[in-house]
């Protein structure tokens, strides 16, 4: 089975760093199953949008979407659960 590629946009990138060091590491684990299954046990696809997910890590979020067709998971932003769908 291939490999997706995960991908971070330039706002999640810098959202990631500003996160505190535990919180950084759980999500980059997070962001390495993202690689083997993009749809994993309790992420949602959100409402509204054609091709977006969500997967939590303790108080914060992941919004991805995925493309079968090239195996890549895109992440467009990470940050806590009160911000991150504004």
């Amino acid at each position: 089975m291939n490999n997706y590629q995960v991908v971070l946009s330039k706002t999640a990138e810098k959202e990631l760093y500003k996160l505190p060091t535990q919180v950084i590491l759980k999500i980059i684990e997070t962001l390495k199953t993202l690689e083997i299954n993009p749809r994993p046990n309790g992420c949602k696809k959100l409402k509204g949008f054609k091709n977006l997910w969500r997967v939590r890590v303790g108080n914060y979020r992941i919004i991805y979407s995925i493309d079968d067709v090239i195996l890549l998971v895109d992440v467009r932003e990470i940050g806590d659960r009160k911000d991150v769908y504004k």
